[in-house]
This record gives structure tokens, C-alpha cells and sequence, in this order.
């Protein structure tokens, strides 16, 4: 099911509110059990056959984390049921996620004609990695025993189950087991439907609004100069207004259930080096990466040679976790180089004169972008060799068409350059502090009143008016 259909805004979502906060008058546990059979039928609906495999994997995780918490095992047993759960995780993962990748380049390799069609389960990778860091914070201790219905509701809580943010249990779970949550807050609601409503016009009317240009690069046999660069900036325009209009409803649903979410989703088109745009994209994957995979490899500990090898691998790692395909394999080595060198130059030069330092900055932005748009081209293509096709096409000025179309792509593609640079996201907006659990305070005020709620019913207008199609969200395929 998708957060940009009539379905689910005018059947599930209703309902599913009105279950939670009818039964939070009478019981803790009942709405928690309430939003948890509610995320599994959100997940059926559109991926009855997986079901099954989502509570064998809850079941699985919440087993082997009972055991790290509360068995008294010596240290080597310890190790041991971690290993156990962890392997079992990857495993899945790996069967369902990159069996068929693995087959196609063995048959590569070997001339072999093996064939593996395996359908991947939607939103894998994410309770995946979700219950992975569970299993690794029980290991080191920092876990407090869970009842179970609350773990089911952290793995599918269904605000992030489809496309993330990848949830920490110790910033959820305990959300989940106050009361005061299972009660509706009138100021919650009215600032979840603002940021839903923003997020709903970000993708119907600007993600998919722009769509039709990624064609003028990723479509063409031989595209030119100029649309190879328009076509991959629309693209770049597209994810970006598709993951961000995710994200807000996201944060918009949950708030409504008194819920805060953490952002993964901060402007990342503004940064000025590659290690902030690794700060502001996909967060929650960023914190992952780093916590339980960059530092257990010895992180900068080490040397700054083997600080270098552990960024290639975990941004490696990080490509393949998108999608099983050597175009993402390229795109996390592109990001694990950019940042290779984005650390070698902040130790040569480690302080920049105050009059350079303005310059600097707007040079480190327009180099990050430029890196980041040619490193989007291998992420999008279907095949490396098409995505080459492409680069070359954008390494060639002397091969420019520009003509009516593409005159008006890159009024289109200006116009959203300026949103993404211009305008304010979504959480300084409306004031969303999830780690303060915090919003609108300006409209609680009365301050943001008028021109809020004014403005939200003209995006939740133009955002229902743009739903017919009903488009997948772009991470839904991860």
C-alpha cells in the first residue's frame, strides 16, 4: 500500500487511528497489539506472500536477543548467539536479495546457465538492518528487556517498514510503552497532516512532475551533452523530492500517533563536502554504517591508510545494500573515494584563511553536487554500460542539441534547483525536534497559524489532485 493513495488516506490511515486511540482508553498493551496487527495488514496488502517471513524473522531476532539479555551465558556463548543471529539475518538477506546476482555472475564466470528468479520481499533490507543493530546492542548490553509485542511493533511499525528511516529500539520502543501516547494530542495530529501533506505534494506533484525528463538521459541510445546533464539532474531532483516527500509522511503519519520519528532527510543537496552530504542523505543508513560496520572494522583507529580501506568497504557495503547490481556496487565506490579524498584534503589542509573561507564553502558545495549528480547516473541505469554511455555523453560539450525541449527542461530543472536550495526543509519549517520531542511551536504560538494551515490545505489540495497514478516511492525497491 502506498502513503500516496486514496486507500490509505482515506481508509487505512482513519482507521488505524481511530483503533489506537479507542483502545488507549482502556489499555496500555491493547493499542500497542492494535499498530502491530495494523503494520502487518498495511505489509500484506500489498505482500501477503512475505508475511510469513517477516514474523519468522521477528520471532528469530526477538529469540536470540531474549537470549543475549536475559540467559546468563558465559562471554564465548554469548559471542556465539550473536554470531548465530546475525549470520541467520544476513542469510535471508542474502538468498533473497543478491542469489540472483551472485547466479548471474557465476554463470559469467563459469559459461554455466543456472537461473535463479527469487521475488524480493519489499522492505527486507530495512527490518533487516532494523533487527541486526538490536542483536548487536544486546551483545554489548545496552539492551533492556522488551515484551514482544512491543518488538513486533518496533520491526513494523509501518510509518518506516516500506522505505525506512532504519528505527534504533531505544529511541522507539520506549515511546511505545508510554501511556501518554495512546491518547490523541490535537496539536500532533494537526502538525502530522501539515508535514504529511507537505511530503504528499513533494512527491505527486514534484517528484513525478519531473519524472518524465530523467528519459532525455536514461532512455536515449545516444544522448547529448546537454541531455545527458538534464536528464541526470532531473533525476537527482526526482530522488531527492521522492525520498524527502517519503520521509515527511513518514513523520507526519507517526507524529499522528504521537510518535516521533528520527529525520533522515536533512537538505542534502546543501552541503559542502561529501562527508556532510553523508550527514544530511539517508541519516539513519549513515548512523548504521558508521556504528556497526565503519568502527567495528577499526574505523580511524588504525591509521589513516586502513581508515581509507574501511570507508571504500563500508561505502561498498552501502552500495550493495541498494540493490544487487553492479551499478551500485560503482555508486558506493564512487562515495567511498569521494570520501577518501574529502578526508585526505581536510588533513592537508586543515584550516582555511577567514577571507577564503566563504569561496571555499561555495566551491565545496558545487564540487559536492557535480560529484553526487555523476555518482546518481550508475545508481540509476539498468546496466553499467549505459551508464557510461551517459557520463561520456556529459564529458562532451562539443555535442549539444538544445533545442525546444530542452530549453524547457532546464527551465524545469532551474526552477527546482531553486526549491532545493532556497527554500527551508520541511523540519525547520515546522520546528521538528525529535530529539526534544518538539514541533510547531510557532504554530502553537498562534505565530505560523494563518499562513500554515492556509498553505497545508493548498498543498493537501494540489497533493490529493496529483495522486491518480499512484506511483511506487523509489526506495521502495531497496
Amino acid at each position: 500500500m502506498l502513503f500516496n493513495s486514496y486507500p490509505f488516506i482515506l481508509l487505512f490511515l482513519p482507521a488505524a487511528l481511530a483503533g489506537y486511540f479507542w483502545l488507549g482508553r482502556r489499555s496500555n498493551l491493547a493499542p500497542v497489539i492494535w499498530l502491530a496487527a495494523a503494520s502487518l495488514t498495511f505489509y500484506a496488502i500489498g505482500n501477503w506472500q512475505f508475511v510469513a517471513l517477516l514474523l519468522l524473522s521477528i520471532a528469530f531476532n526477538y529469540g536470540i536477543g531474549h537470549l543475549l539479555i536475559v540467559a546468563k551465558l558465559t562471554s564465548s556463548q554469548r559471542k556465539v548467539a550473536l554470531a548465530l543471529g546475525v549470520a541467520g539475518d544476513l542469510l535471508v538477506l542474502g538468498i533473497f536479495k543478491y542469489a540472483g546476482f551472485v547466479t548471474e555472475n557465476v554463470n559469467a564466470l563459469a559459461g554455466t546457465h543456472f537461473a535463479v528468479h527469487i521475488l524480493l520481499p519489499v522492505g527486507i533490507s530495512f527490518y533487516t538492518f532494523t533487527q541486526i543493530a538490536f542483536l548487536v546492542d544486546a551483545w554489548r548490553g545496552q539492551v533492556a528487556a522488551y515484551a514482544l509485542p512491543h518488538y513486533a511493533l518496533f520491526v513494523t511499525y509501518f510509518p518506516h517498514l516500506i522505505a525506512g528511516p532504519i528505527l534504533h529500539h531505544k529511541d522507539m520502543i520506549p515511546q511505545f510503552e508510554r501511556e501518554e501516547t495512546k491518547h490523541p494530542h490535537a496539536h500532533l495530529i494537526l502538525c502530522g497532516l501539515i508535514i504529511f501533506a507537505i511530503g504528499l505534494f513533494k512527491k505527486t506533484c514534484l517528484a513525478d512532475g519531473i519524472q518524465p525528463l530523467v528519459a532525455l538521459a536514461f532512455d536515449a541510445r545516444a544522448p547529448s551533452f546537454d541531455q545527458a546533464w538534464l536528464g541526470a539532474l532531473a533525476y537527482t531532483f526526482q530522488l531527492y523530492f521522492d525520498f524527502s516527500g517519503y520521509s515527511d509522511m513518514a513523520i507526519g503519519i507517526s507524529l499522528m500517533f504521537g510518535i516521533f520519528l528520527p529525520v533522515n532527510f536533512n537538505s542534502p543537496y546543501k552541503a559542502t563536502s561529501i562527508v556532510e552530504f553523508w550527514r544530511r542523505w539517508h541519516m539513519t543508513l549513515s548512523h548504521f554504517l558508521r556504528d556497526y560496520l565503519y568502527i567495528p572494522l577499526g574505523g580511524n583507529r588504525r591509521g589513516r591508510v586502513l581508515r581509507y580501506i574501511n570507508l571504500l568497504l563500508t561505502m561498498l557495503l552501502g552500495g550493495l545494500w541498494h540493490g544487487a547490481a553492479w551499478t551500485f556496487v560503482i555508486w558506493g565506490a564512487l562515495h567511498g573515494a569521494y570520501l577518501c579524498i574529502n578526508h585526505a584534503f581536510n588533513a592537508l589542509v586543515p584550516n582555511v584563511p577567514k577571507w577564503l573561507a566563504h569561496p571555499t564553502r561555495v566551491a565545496g558545495a558545487v564540487l559536492t553536487f557535480l560529484a553526487v549528480v555523476v555518482a546518481w547516473v550508475f545508481f540509476r541505469a539498468e546496466r553499467v554500460d549505459w551508464a557510461m554511455r551517459i557520463v561520456n555523453a556529459m564529458a562532451d560539450p562539443f555535442n549539444i542539441v538544445f533545442g525546444r525541449e530542452e530549453i524547457a527542461a532546464s527551465v524545469m530543472v532551474t526552477i527546482y534547483a531553486a526549491l532545493v536550495w532556497l527554500a527551508p526543509n520541511t523540519q525547520g519549517l515546522m520546528g521538528y525536534d525529535h530529539a526534544n520531542r518538539r514541533v510547531g511551536d510557532g504554530l502553537m504560538s498562534g505565530r505560523m497559524r494563518p499562513l500554515v494551515l492556509y498553505g497545508a490545505s493548498l498543498v493537501l489540495a494540489f497533493g490529493i489532485l496529483g495522486i491518480q497514478s499512484h506511483s511506487e516511492f523509489i526506495y521502495f525497491r531497496f
